[in-house]
């Protein structure tokens, strides 16, 4: 998987997305169910949700494997001036020096994983370094989606600073639904544009899979959601926001220390 063109781009292909709403949403969930504190979110791409949540009042830590990708966030966070730690991490193998109270994962990240082991480890190093109690709220792409949205269809992006061609095909799993993204980039200079291509993939797995999954890394179900709204789940949510509480803190000596 490659992040190398789509990183410059990323942030004006996904301009007209809510991030204000999701994270409003995503905050009032944390009141709600868990205490204000060190909001850690995976998956953080080019920083903007881990900006929203810093500028609420939360100590952040955005983390990411892509260097393309925290580049760019590591600019913005010079630009805007708010105190956000980045730090390059694969969420499977996580490894922090100390707890969050909160942890995030939006826009599909984990989704972005290649098998469903990867999502049962990032859940479980997730809980790793979660305090009693924390929260871990996140969002993933359905099954329904893949297949009746995604797959097979191409869509386009025409931005003034880039055109963007992205083609989807499902790729053939036994265990998973998957669909593989090319994506065409055309960024323009002046009167001239200029291709890239990179290649991603996502995997989708049904709701009580992800729900065994999360009662396996130690974390109580709250609830889950249509999207960003209160509206129930149903057979043609495309998008599932889950919310969920460890059940006790599993890292007894950092948590001593």
């Amino acid at each position: 998987m490659s992040y190398d063109a789509f990183a410059r781009d990323y942030d004006v292909l996904t301009s007209d997305i809510d991030y204000k709403g999701a994270a409003d949403f995503i905050d009032a969930l944390i009141q709600q169910h868990g205490k204000k504190g060190i909001l850690l979110d995976l998956g953080c791409g080019t920083g903007t949700m881990s900006f929203l949540m810093a500028e609420k009042g939360y100590d952040v830590i955005g983390a990411d494997i892509s260097d393309e990708m925290l580049s760019v966030a590591l600019e913005r966070k010079a630009e805007c001036g708010l105190p956000v730690q980045f730090i390059r991490q694969d969420m499977t193998t996580l490894d922090m020096f100390g707890t969050v109270d909160a942890v995030i994962c939006t826009l599909d990240g984990l989704n972005h994983l290649a098998s469903r082991e990867d999502i049962a480890a990032a859940m479980e190093r997730t809980a790793f370094f979660c305090e009693d109690k924390a929260l871990f709220i996140f969002d993933m792409n359905t099954p329904y989606k893949h297949t009746h949205v995604l797959s097979g269809q191409t869509f386009v992006y025409d931005r003034d600073e880039v055109y963007c061609v992205w083609e989807n095909s499902e790729a053939d799993t036994d265990d998973c639904f998957r669909v593989d993204m090319q994506l065409d980039l055309f960024e323009r200079e002046g009167d001239v544009y200029y291709r890239e291509g990179d290649t991603l993939s996502e995997i989708a797995l049904p709701a009580d899979d992800i729900a065994a999954m999360l009662d396996k890394a130690g974390f109580d179900l709250i609830a889950k959601y249509d999207g960003y709204t209160q509206s129930p789940v149903t057979d043609t949510t495309e998008r599932i926001v889950w919310a969920a509480r460890l059940r006790k803190a599993i890292n007894k000596e950092m948590h001593n220390a």
